[in-house]
């Protein structure tokens, strides 16, 4: 050991490390991914111009478990600087702006869709409280025109005392920037009386439930737009990419599902081979038998989960669109349900997965568009 200090992640702490790093000839970095606090290191590494190593956790905990039965941050740090003279570690590979942009862009979408989740939550349990009914007025309860109803239409006593039918018309057709008929507003107002008329609110008019009502609508409209921003933003920076219109050619995956698994998967030319990319996703099989005993396999689900989630709805996708846009990858997810009846989908759809994946990865692999003869063949 030649020498060994304590850095903080700021500038100060980066200035005593540049000095440090030009004090030797060829010096080898490897330090210990750890979510959003190493992300600062790599910046400053990759703007050095110096190359590293940033292990993942399970593999950094792998190599050292024999080193460290205390486990502390010094001593991981000093067993990885040991190690490093007898492991032959591979340098990491610095991510393209473009693919670091998408991927925090992606986890910002995702973040703001757990928000959407929780408010419409909230949101049910306020309108159980005050006007349950107004959650059968419209068959879509996802969309601007549902939000501005519940909106402005939360009290059913003002729907019934305070308003005539025309002004509840009116309010329907300026409360929305969605094209509405006159006679599809009158329809609207006519179920709107009808759930008022029957419902019967557990709080008074002057309730602070009415409040919170419009503030969770308000906060719901205001992430939905954000949601939307955030993909246009996505699509412009991966439509300069060339895998950006290869995934887009595959029946099912639209434009939102397309810029997100780039997101997550990043420049999927690094990958060796599918299998390797099944085990960064985490749909890798494990297996275990024992004398006569065989477990079932599992996927290890130790990879991206924000991927897995993609993939299992892009399957659901990919079966819907089927009906007009035919895929070899939905013939074989409906063939194995046709054998398995109703059991066992989600393996099933796994392993669609599995297709789909070894998909995404010929087209990018030879920079080709998805061709459903050609997938066919054999």
């Amino acid at each position: 050991m030649f020498k060994e200090t304590k850095l903080p992640l700021n500038r100060d702490g980066f200035r005593k490390l540049e000095e440090a790093l030009q004090s030797f000839n060829n010096p080898e970095v490897v330090f210990e991914a750890t979510g959003v606090y190493s992300r600062r290191l790599q910046r400053f590494l990759d703007d050095l111009g110096q190359d590293y190593t940033c292990l993942n956790p399970l593999v950094a905990k792998k190599q050292l478990d024999g080193l460290r039965p205390y486990k502390t941050d010094r001593n991981d740090a000093r067993h990885l600087a040991e190690t490093q003279f007898i492991m032959n570690r591979a340098v990491t590979y610095k991510i393209s702006p473009v693919y670091r942009k998408l991927m925090d862009f992606s986890r910002f979408y995702q973040e703001v869709s757990k928000d959407v989740a929780t408010h419409k939550n909230r949101l049910h349990r306020s309108l159980q409280l005050v006007f349950p009914e107004i959650e059968h007025v419209l068959s879509n309860t996802n969309n601007e025109l549902y939000w501005s109803v519940v909106s402005q239409f939360s009290q059913a006593s003002q729907v019934t005392e305070e308003y005539s039918f025309n002004e509840v018309v009116d309010l329907i057709l300026k409360g929305t920037q969605k094209k509405i008929s006159h006679a599809r507003a009158e329809q609207i107002a006519h179920s709107l009386y009808s759930a008022a008329r029957l419902s019967y609110s557990a709080v008074d008019d002057d309730s602070p439930v009415y409040l919170q009502v419009k503030h969770l609508v308000n906060q719901i409209q205001e992430e939905t737009k954000l949601k939307a921003s955030i993909i246009e933003q996505m699509t412009a920076l991966a439509k300069e990419l060339p895998e950006y219109n290869k995934l887009l050619s595959i029946p099912g995956l639209g434009v939102r599902t397309v810029v997100s698994l780039i997101g997550e998967l990043g420049d999927i030319r690094l990958f060796r081979n599918s299998n390797v990319l099944n085990a960064f996703i985490g749909i890798d099989l494990r297996h275990y038998e024992s004398g006569d005993y065989v477990a079932n396999d599992h996927i290890s689900k130790r990879g991206n989960t924000v991927a897995r989630k993609i993939l299992f709805k892009a399957i659901q996708n990919i079966a819907s669109a089927a009906h007009y846009h035919p895929n070899h990858i939905n013939n074989y997810y409906q063939r194995r349900k046709l054998e398995n009846g109703q059991q066992g989908t989600k393996k099933i759809a796994i392993a669609a997965i599995h297709r789909l994946i070894r998909t995404i990865y010929h087209l990018v692999i030879n920079n080709q568009f998805y061709d459903y003869i050609l997938a066919t063949k054999g």
